[in-house]
């Protein structure tokens, strides 16, 4: 029988061609073969160049900074041949194995250690033969091999691996990586989910995945349990976490990523502790602004507006205090002052609130500046909660002086929030009036449930624990730091800011303060030995967090202030440089063999030159038209302040500004890849770096995929490995080089 004959062969080996100092950043796959030793019906066409994963299950456990992860592969094959196949997966740098099966049925089959010299050799020739580029993401330090006999036809292979590494420590920060997707160019990869058990002596913060939304429950202050998942049919991405583990009131982490000769990039997490006392929360003034005018009575939005309001009101605490105002044609208080959220005043709001019915018109200025009277100018946060589902329809509806009248009537300190409801408002008024305010806007769209979304509001600006923030960056030049203004920090909350710096030396010992309100009490924390390099090539995922960061600042402007030239060619330039969605770039998203517009000028960033992007490359008559057709139509979108499109465009907005995953879902199409922090555009069938110009000038290496030549310099420069991975024709700059790959000719 086959499952008597099962072979299988552990290589554990040091190939020195790896993608990165973390190891290879792949998923493990099977390439398959035809098994010779095996009666085989014919074939009915090619072998897969890997098996498809059926689903991948991480189980992984963090005690201090040791880190055991254990991976349940399901594989699937899907012809009618029985197989063999070599396996490979990447084991991070100073991991070690601790346990590899392969299932047959229920046997579980155990498997002996091969030399290094033969895993080299038969890695080589599954490149040389395949002609496959993606294998070299599989060529890292540490490249765990097994060859599997039998694959039965028609059925599933199960593998499990254990190993264990220590966890690396960047500044304070731990990290942790589990290779999910380079390999996705080998391998079609089902459901992924994963499971993450954080144990430490200390208390762990700033925990930040760049990589996934992840779902964070707490054991206590020391414990911690992280889950995620993904669906089949997505393109994975490598999973990454980070965390601090700090006994201070307010723990801080610090990411850099820096390539040489150019501004490098920070990222910089604040969390709270989670154990706060009920005397250390900052006492607050709320004001509740609801639109009550006649529109409101439309699909149940009145109802649900007013269970948010009730969920607010119930939950505020006896030190706060609020008011309540409806607006329609003219405004109502509740109150002619703020009152305090005790239990009869909690009883007061509600009364107000359940009997509050939906008439008129839309009078926002008059409700504006009612709310703005309502504080005085003590030190106490001042939170504004506006909710209005119409446009400005009495009183004074002129959008810029609107603006400009809660300008002038606003006192210190104050937090502008403000939620529409449906299609029918002013994006652009209630995105200038939360920028201008130090809040932010927000929108509810009819699909959506506006009582889950305030409610959840409600619930995190309860508790602030620290408000008035500021940063003393110790001397270390930053900039185009985002968010432009600090927010205030919420128990259970975090504020990630990112930015770039300059430097003409490593700065390795840096002070950083954080100040800020804690109650009525000024607070400074201290955070010592923080490090600015010169060169990091870690995180290098950093330049698109930051560049999306920017964009969705920049439309910020486009939609308050109107279409300028400088916005406008700097958004087409990060969104082409970095492979980011915007308004302006769309027209980039043709089929992946139509040429690419390579003649378009556009503005660089201060550090950039003036040129064409990629120039060289697909000039023909397929990119001149999808430039000249697409983008006006979109552009108009970019600016409409009002209807369905006007809402979703200042949504996105918001959520790049406050992006903190870089790998989301937005390519701009089949023809646009990322790897390393690059871009990459699929130019008549050679991957193209965003950054190479032909005009450039820049010296030039020209190499032939597959040959003595291209793995020498693989082995020279390890970071190539992950460019070269896109296809058998790349380009890519690097350090002030062009590398240039051709297919082979035979």
């Amino acid at each position: 029988m086959l499952a008597k004959r099962a072979v299988i062969c552990l290589i554990f080996t040091l190939f020195v061609i790896a993608a990165g100092a973390e190891g290879a950043r792949a998923q493990g796959v099977i390439v398959p073969r035809p098994c010779e030793r095996c009666p085989n019906p014919p074939q009915s066409g090619p072998l897969p160049r890997s098996l498809p994963i059926k689903s991948i299950n991480i189980e992984t456990t963090i005690k201090g900074q040791v880190a055991t992860t254990h991976v349940t592969q399901v594989f699937r094959n899907d012809t009618n041949a029985v197989l063999e196949g070599t396996y490979f997966f990447p084991i991070p740098e100073s991991a070690s194995i601790v346990e590899f099966a392969i299932w047959d049925g229920d046997r579980k089959l155990v498997g002996e250690v091969r030399s290094r010299e033969e895993a080299r050799r038969i890695y080589d020739e599954i490149v040389r033969r395949q002609r496959d580029p993606g294998l070299l993401e599989y060529a890292g330090k540490d490249l765990f091999q097994a060859s599997i006999f039998p694959i039965p036809a028609r059925s599933d292979k199960k593998l499990e691996l254990t190993y264990t590494q220590v966890l690396g420590a960047q500044s304070g920060t731990v990290s942790y990586r589990y290779p999910l997707g380079t390999g996705k160019q080998m391998a079609q990869i089902g459901t992924v989910s994963g499971r993450i058990d954080i144990e430490s002596k200390q208390p762990v913060r700033n925990i930040y995945s760049p990589s996934h939304s992840i779902d964070t429950r707490r054991v206590n202050d020391a414990t911690v349990r992280l889950s995620f998942e993904t669906r089949g049919g997505r393109d994975p991405q490598d999973f990454q976490l980070f965390y601090t583990l700090s006994d201070q009131d307010f723990g801080l982490s610090l990411l850099t990523y820096r390539e040489p000769g150019r501004d490098g990039y920070f990222l910089l997490t604040i969390s709270p502790k989670d154990n706060w006392s009920e005397t250390e929360y900052a006492a607050k003034d709320v004001v509740f602004v609801l639109d009550t005018s006649g529109s409101m009575a439309e699909e149940g939005k009145m109802e649900k507006a007013r269970a948010a309001l009730l969920f607010g009101i119930r939950n505020l605490r006896p030190d706060d205090r609020y008011n309540v105002i409806s607006f329609s044609g003219e405004e109502r208080l509740m109150e002619n002052g703020l009152i305090n959220a005790n239990e009869t005043g909690r009883a007061r709001g509600l009364e107000f609130v359940k009997n509050l019915k939906p008439t008129g018109g839309t009078n926002i200025n008059g409700a504006l500046l009612a709310a703005m009277r309502q504080f005085d100018r003590s030190d106490r946060p001042k939170l504004v909660v506006f909710m209005t589902d119409g446009l400005p329809t009495v009183g004074e509806t002129n959008v810029g002086r609107i603006v400009n009248n809660a300008h002038d009537a606003r006192v210190p300190g104050i937090r502008l929030f403000t939620f529409g409801v449906g299609y029918d408002v002013n994006t652009a008024l209630l995105d200038k009036l939360a920028s201008e305010n130090r809040g932010v806007a927000d929108y509810v769209e009819p699909k959506e449930d506006l009582e889950v979304k305030v409610s959840s509001f409600f619930s995190k600006v309860n508790f602030p624990v620290l408000t008035d923030l500021q940063l003393d960056m110790g001397g270390v030049r930053t900039d185009l730091v985002y968010p432009r203004e600090m927010p205030d920090l919420f128990k259970g909350t975090q504020i990630t800011l990112i930015g770039r710096y300059r430097n003409e030396r490593d700065l390795n010992n840096i002070r950083i303060a954080l100040s800020g309100k804690s109650g009525r009490e000024n607070r400074t924390f201290a955070y010592e030995n923080l490090r600015f390099p010169l060169k990091e090539e870690e995180n290098d995922f950093l330049p698109r967090l930051w560049a999306t960061r920017r964009v969705g600042w920049l439309m910020e402007q486009v939609r308050s202030n109107g279409e300028q030239k400088e916005l406008v060619d700097e958004i087409v330039d990060l969104g082409t440089r970095y492979g980011i969605v915007t308004p302006y770039t769309s027209y980039l998203a043709l089929e992946p063999n139509n040429a690419l517009p390579a003649g378009n000028t556009v503005t660089r960033g201060r550090d950039q030159d003036r040129g064409s992007i990629g120039g060289g490359f697909g000039n023909g008559p397929t990119a001149r038209r999808g430039a000249k057709t697409a983008a006006p139509m979109v552009a108009a979108d970019a600016t409409a302040t009002t209807g369905a499109a006007a809402v979703q465009q200042s949504k996105r907005a918001r959520e790049q500004q406050e992006s903190v995953i870089v790998n989301k879902d937005d390519s701009l199409s089949s023809a646009v890849k990322t790897a390393g922090g690059k871009t990459f555009y699929l130019r008549d069938n050679v991957w193209a770096d965003a950054e190479f110009r032909q005009d450039a000038r820049l010296p030039e290496t020209v190499i032939t995929f597959g040959s003595n030549e291209y793995f020498d310099l693989l082995k020279r420069e390890r970071r190539l490995a992950e460019y070269f991975a896109l296809g058998e024709q790349v380009v890519v700059v690097l350090d002030g080089h062009v590398y240039r790959v051709k297919a082979a000719t035979n």
